[in-house]
Order: structure tokens, then sequence, then C-alpha cells
């Protein structure tokens, strides 16, 4: 059964984009193929929610490899896009830290559905415990209106 949803997918705005890639590689240092946040749809430190997109093309590094015929986004891209996103939520609550805030660990995986290319996923994250040099966040991912994971990104400073 899936679980309670942490924001209702149909509410989110894919077109509002309120940090794009300039902002994100301010805080981020992913580059090239593992770029995988293209934007942040939703910031709300109060709630301890954040919202992320990532848009899938037929370009893609994995799309080549990753099912012949049928290609589909890893899972493990899916956790990274999360892990991404928590990552930039981290760093604009503490900007004064300079460390780079990284995986910790990873739980409660569930992988619900597939990411396609040419489709675009949206990541939600709630931030369940933050500390100074440890977050827990729970994560969902969608298309669409379509859970496809949900995953606990555990991050530490490294």
């Amino acid at each position: 059964m899936p679980p309670k949803l942490i924001v209702d997918p149909r509410e989110i705005d894919v077109s509002n984009v309120i940090f794009g890639s300039d902002e994100i590689r301010k805080w981020n240092p992913h580059r090239f193929e593992l770029e995988l946040l293209h934007g942040v749809l939703h910031f709300d430190p109060e709630a301890k929610i954040i919202i992320g997109i990532h848009h899938t093309t037929k370009d893609d590094f994995w799309v080549r490899g990753h099912i012949p015929g049928r290609p589909l986004m890893p899972g493990v891209l899916m956790v990274e896009f999360a892990a991404q996103l928590c990552s930039f939520y981290f760093a604009k609550i503490h900007p004064d830290v300079e460390r780079f805030f990284g995986f910790g660990g990873v739980d409660l995986t569930r992988f619900r559905g597939t990411v396609a290319p040419g489709e675009s996923a949206v990541a939600v994250a709630k931030c369940i415990s933050m500390r100074r040099r440890r977050g827990i966040f729970d994560c969902q991912g969608f298309v669409g209106d379509r859970m496809v994971f949900e995953t606990r990104v555990t991050g530490i400073l490294v």
C-alpha cells in the first residue's frame, strides 16, 4: 500500500521554478550528467518541505544501456535526484556551512513506477530531523500524479 502523501502531486505547479540551475549550482557541486536536480518548485522551511523537478530526455546517458528498447530511469538515479534535493534544502537552511551535505544512508526505499525518457519526475522531500551535521528526509517521487518511488534519505556533512 502506498504511503500517505507528503503533498498531493496534483497540486504541484511544475511550471513555477523558484530556483533554477544557477542557484542550485551555488549549493550543490554536481555537474554534467549527474546534475539531476533541474529546478526547485517549492521551498517552505516552516513546513520543512521542498519540491524539485528532473526532466529526462532521449539523450540522457543511461537511455542507451538501461533496458534497450524500453529505457527506464535507473532507480539509483531517482534516489540520487531526491538526495540532491535534500542537499539543496540543507544548504539553504545552513548557508554558513561550507562543507558538502552528502549521502549518509538510504532506507525504506520502494520503487512503485517508472520514469521514461521525455517524462519529468517531481521529488517531494520533508525534513524529519535536522541537526547541524545530519538531516533525515522522507522523499516521494512522482510522474504526474503517479508515485514512482519513496525513500528516506539521511545526509551528512562530507
